[in-house]
């Protein structure tokens, strides 16, 4: 892609973190930073991603098929370490090439969630390699917030988009779910599960000290989540069907959805104006 539109991107992206229009409207788009092999100098792309579970995701070298890896897998073999932006986290992580047999159920799983990526494999003679982008333990990511009421909002609309997105994946499933779909799912549920452990662990009890009477509402909040967890293993059961049927997936997640967004409005509604209030006086 030429740089322009490559920095148009970037732009658009950070600044309405992670959403972009045109080509990538709708799609799982990261920005990955690597160090060039030769010149050193960091540079960032805009690329293309699906989950593979809680601790990584994987990144396809295809280049629209072109005869050359493109510039940022060059750079990550030489310097592996890279910097990933979702749009709400910002990370450091370890690059590592899928080989064989890891390397072609990958590529298998993204060309059943989309074939165009067998079309870009049928126009070179190169293995298009799939690498998988390792995040780095050291403490909890960057959230690229400017309060930590819009951290939470932050965080709660990526996960608004990604359940858009399986809910049009499982909208377009056919007889049989898909290897990729099955992925998305449980990544998801994975997430969520992160997510409101940190709530229960971390958010609520500051906001308890500083709060007291907040608690009817936190009581509430650690109900919905205990909700959603049974909603997330309903979901995680059916995806682990060997023959799930798509539509019993299509019901947990609309059962899922309908809960998780009606959470997500009352803690927004009742937290983040607290969150974001200016701290009293001393």
């Amino acid at each position: 892609m030429p740089i322009d539109f490559n920095q148009q991107v970037i732009e658009e992206f950070r600044a309405n973190a992670g959403r972009v229009g045109g080509h990538f409207e709708g799609a799982r788009l990261l920005l990955l930073t690597t160090t060039g092999a030769r010149s050193g100098r960091r540079r960032t792309t805009p690329v293309g991603y699906y989950p593979d579970g809680g601790e990584r995701v994987l990144v396809i070298a295809s280049a629209g098929g072109a005869p050359k890896h493109p510039a940022w897998f060059h750079n990550l073999l030489a310097h592996p370490r890279v910097t990933v932006e979702t749009g709400v986290f910002t990370y450091e992580a370890r690059a590592e090439v899928l080989a064989d047999a890891a390397r072609d159920a990958a590529f298998a799983r993204a060309v059943e969630a989309d074939p165009g990526w067998a079309e870009y494999q049928r126009k070179t003679t190169r293995v298009i390699p799939v690498v998988a982008l390792h995040e780095i333990a050291g403490g909890p990511p960057n959230v690229n917030a400017s309060s930590m009421g819009q951290a939470v909002k932050a965080v709660h609309d990526a996960f608004r988009r990604e359940l858009a997105l399986i809910r049009a994946e499982t909208g377009d499933a056919g007889a049989t779910l898909g290897a990729q779909l099955r992925v998305n799912c449980l990544t998801l549920c994975q997430g969520l599960h992160n997510h409101h452990t940190g709530e229960d662990t971390a958010l609520f009890p500051f906001l308890s000290d500083r709060h007291p009477g907040l608690a009817p509402v936190l009581d509430r909040l650690r109900r919905e989540h205990e909700r959603i967890a049974v909603l997330s293993a309903e979901l995680r059961s059916v995806v682990g069907r060997d023959s799930s049927d798509p539509g019993d997936v299509r019901d947990e997640v609309e059962r899922l959805t309908a809960e998780l967004e009606a959470h997500l409005d009352y803690e927004e509604k009742e937290l983040i104006p607290l969150l974001d209030a200016p701290a009293p006086p001393r």
